[in-house]
């Protein structure tokens, strides 16, 4: 047990070593293990060192005269009122609608949505009963032109008999 945990420990530190080296490769660009010559390491760290230099002091109001020199000058506001005015404009907009449409507005009847459902199959119907009602008004005169046919035949045969 005491041997897992010491090797645990051993893996634990290499890894940390593992990763101070990554971030030290990422921090300057290039690892220290790549066999860069030593004047190149001296001018990073001069180069870490300028970067300090360059301190801007914002919200910091320095006692020394030398800070005092890095102290950016105040900013001042900028005027917004143009861009507010423009911004309220649009956030009015004009009334687009002119008519109002009562149809719109009157609620609808409990049972629209049945019926909006059922209107295809109710077209079907309507097309089927119009073609039967079709069929059953040819009947009819098919029937009343035999019946013609007959009274005309029978009417015909009794004048042909006055003859």
């Amino acid at each position: 047990m005491e041997r897992n945990v010491g090797s645990l420990q051993e893996q634990a530190l290499k890894r940390k070593e593992r990763l101070k080296a990554l971030r030290d490769k990422q921090l300057h660009g290039q690892g220290q293990g790549d066999g860069e010559p030593e004047n190149k390491k001296a001018s990073l760290e001069e180069a870490t060192e300028g970067r300090h230099r360059e301190l801007k002091l914002r919200n910091y109001t320095p006692e020394d005269k030398e800070l005092k020199e890095r102290q950016v000058p105040k900013a001042k506001p900028v005027s917004v009122e143009d861009k507010v005015k423009d911004q309220l404009e649009a956030a009015n907009p004009e009334p687009i609608i002119e008519e109002v449409d009562l149809a719109n507005l009157a609620p609808r009847k409990p049972d629209w949505d049945l019926k909006r459902d059922v209107a295809k199959k109710l077209e079907k119907l309507e097309r089927r009963t119009q073609r039967a009602i079709a069929e059953l008004i040819r009947d009819r005169l098919r029937g009343n032109v035999e019946e013609l046919a007959e009274v005309v035949g029978v009417l015909g045969l009794e004048e042909g008999d006055s003859d």
